[in-house]
């Protein structure tokens, strides 16, 4: 690190020949950064420094004195700059933690975020409470004979692959489709099935919403996180979001609706009877997704779930028998 006057905090500079340790590095590095408008700017400094030295966060206090290497400090200012030009955290670490999977994490597609951790929870208690027992017995009760390899599952609009995976991964889930209209995020959700040793159970297909899908597919689960957000909010979206993440991926018209609706219409087509239909949506939206599944006729038990900020986020139903 130099002594260049850039914006920081003076008063944690070490002294001329006393070395940078964790605790100088991560205060000044912290002030420098709420600076550039990042208020979590000394947890991420934490978090930066605890990544290049392949350390826990908590390590960074039981080593707070220890002297810092250059190829430390260089490697550390690397990732500082980047994260001082407001590229988002889990894009500068390249991984991000979602449930109990870590994934790869990249500009290909959107960071996940805790909002879509509530929908896979959601989903998960569903499957579990309604087919966990039963299913093992091998009599789930469902359209055609039970799979012995689990629940299929579809996600739509897969991104990193978060959901699909943790569908895999944590649940009574056998196979999982995932879609989405980006071959570059496809591959980023490849490479994390890969990772996770989940591949062999993932069906990775390119296009938009149903478009991959094959007739007569069934499935017991259709869940999507998809774009929702109104194109009046573009200019109201944090600058990690506006200068980094795929846009695409986000907007949805001038009320947010643009791929729920439709999504809403086509899901009773692909949907074993008793399956669930799970979304995630945006502020104020929550009641009309609610409301265009119950006016196609093909749900039953459409309920709304909260965040874990109290905001409506979820809406599910169950396709009617």
């Amino acid at each position: 690190m130099s002594r260049d006057g850039t914006e920081g905090g003076e008063s944690h500079l070490p002294r001329p020949g006393e070395p940078w340790t964790p605790i100088r590095l991560t205060r000044w590095s912290g002030e420098y950064l709420r600076g550039k408008g990042v208020e979590t700017g000394r947890l991420d400094a934490e978090l930066l420094l605890a990544h290049v030295l392949s350390v826990r966060r908590l390590d960074l206090y039981l080593q707070h004195d220890r002297p810092l290497d250059l190829a430390e400090l260089e490697a550390f200012k690397v990732l500082l700059k980047r994260r001082a030009n407001r590229e988002p955290l889990q894009y500068v670490l390249g991984k991000t933690a979602f449930r109990e999977i870590e994934l790869r994490t990249d500009s290909r597609a959107l960071v996940p975020r805790p909002e879509t951790e509530v929908l896979v929870g959601e989903v998960l208690a569903w499957a579990r409470d309604r087919f966990g027992q039963e299913w093992r017995n091998g009599e789930a009760g469902l359209k055609g004979p039970p799979d012995p390899a689990g629940l299929r599952g579809l996600d739509l609009g897969t991104g990193t692959g978060a959901v699909a995976l943790s569908l895999l991964a944590e649940g009574p889930f056998g196979s999982v489709v995932a879609t989405d209209s980006s071959p570059s995020a496809l591959g980023l959700a490849r490479e994390n099935a890969l990772s996770l040793s989940l591949l062999d159970r993932l069906d990775l297909r390119e296009g938009s919403l149903f478009e991959p899908l094959r007739g007569g597919e069934l499935f017991h689960a259709i869940v999507s996180n998809p774009p929702y957000v109104p194109e009046g909010e573009r200019g109201r979206l944090q600058e990690e979001v506006q200068g980094w993440e795929p846009l695409e991926a986000l907007f949805a018209g001038p009320d947010g609706l643009d791929v729920l609706l439709p999504l809403v219409g086509g899901a009773p087509s692909f949907l074993e009877d008793g399956g669930l239909l799970a979304l995630e949506v945006g502020e104020g939206q929550a009641r009309r997704v609610a409301g265009a599944m119950e006016e196609t006729g093909a749900f039953q038990e459409i309920r709304i779930r909260p965040d874990l900020a109290g905001r409506d986020r979820v809406v599910l139903g169950v396709a009617s028998e």
